[in-house]
């Protein structure tokens, strides 16, 4: 049977939203109605304040997540600080089940390791949980080492994967193995939702992408992205856009 993604669609039930704040006062997600997840990569991409991160939080957690990230089976909160949004969110489940998950965010990946060392402190017996990530503690390495760790060891497949930002701890190297790696696990019925500003993140051939703007949330290509064209614009004429964007008499 043909794997077709373990969700499928997520719509927002506007009609029970009462509030104008936050973040319903955001443009892309006042505008929000439907997307479509591709059954193996779905990319959210937009401006700083365009609400991707939002909505993938309201995501994540509308599916179970811990909000601050981790595993379905993580239950911790260092502090209170998403959204509402989760609340009026409604999913489209695909047929098969996921035998594994995790919504990872930079922005609380130390709360997350902490809580894994926390867990292994407890009494119980069995295998540690940070033998899943690699056996060495995550907070013993750098955070490029930890999140590689956590990637390589922790997501064995048949999953669902919510990535937010995944770049800001990787080199663009490891970005490159990331791609590759996510191939592998796309091949064993894997799902990804990520948020990127990466264009190699941004590059896995066979993905929807939903570019957030003031105007709302547009399905584009990947040569029609910002990320793209802003990227490839300047690496085919560094100097020249260097010139333009630093004036050599604001250096005399």
């Amino acid at each position: 049977m043909d794997f077709n993604g373990y969700i499928n669609t997520v719509q927002l039930d506007s009609q029970s939203v009462l509030s104008n704040g936050y973040p319903f006062n955001i443009p892309s997600i006042k505008k929000f109605k439907k997307l479509n997840f591709h059954p193996k990569v779905t990319y959210l991409i937009g401006e700083n304040g365009m609400g991707k991160s939002t909505l993938l939080e309201a995501i994540a957690i509308g599916l179970g997540f811990n909000a601050e990230g981790g595993s379905k089976n993580f239950n911790f909160a260092t502090q209170s600080t998403h959204s509402d949004l989760h609340r009026y969110l409604k999913f489209s489940k695909g047929i098969h089940r996921m035998k594994d998950g995790f919504f990872l965010r930079g922005e609380s990946f130390y709360n997350v390791a902490s809580q894994i060392d926390e867990l292994d402190k407890e009494p119980g017996g069995g295998a540690s949980i940070i033998s899943s990530y690699g056996g060495k503690s995550l907070h013993e390495q750098s955070h490029g080492e930890s999140f590689w760790a956590l990637f390589m060891n922790r997501f064995g497949g048949s999953g669902l994967y919510i990535l937010d930002e995944p770049e800001s701890a990787l080199s663009i190297t490891r970005q490159m193995a990331m791609l590759a790696q996510m191939d592998k696990l796309i091949n064993k019925r894997s799902q990804f939702i990520i948020a990127t500003h990466s264009p190699i993140i941004l590059a896995y051939p066979d993905a929807t992408i939903y570019q957030m703007t003031p105007d709302g949330i547009h399905k584009v290509t990947y040569k029609e992205t910002d990320i793209y064209q802003l990227y490839k614009g300047f690496l085919d004429n560094p100097d020249q856009m260097t010139s333009i964007l630093i004036d050599k008499r604001d250096r005399l």
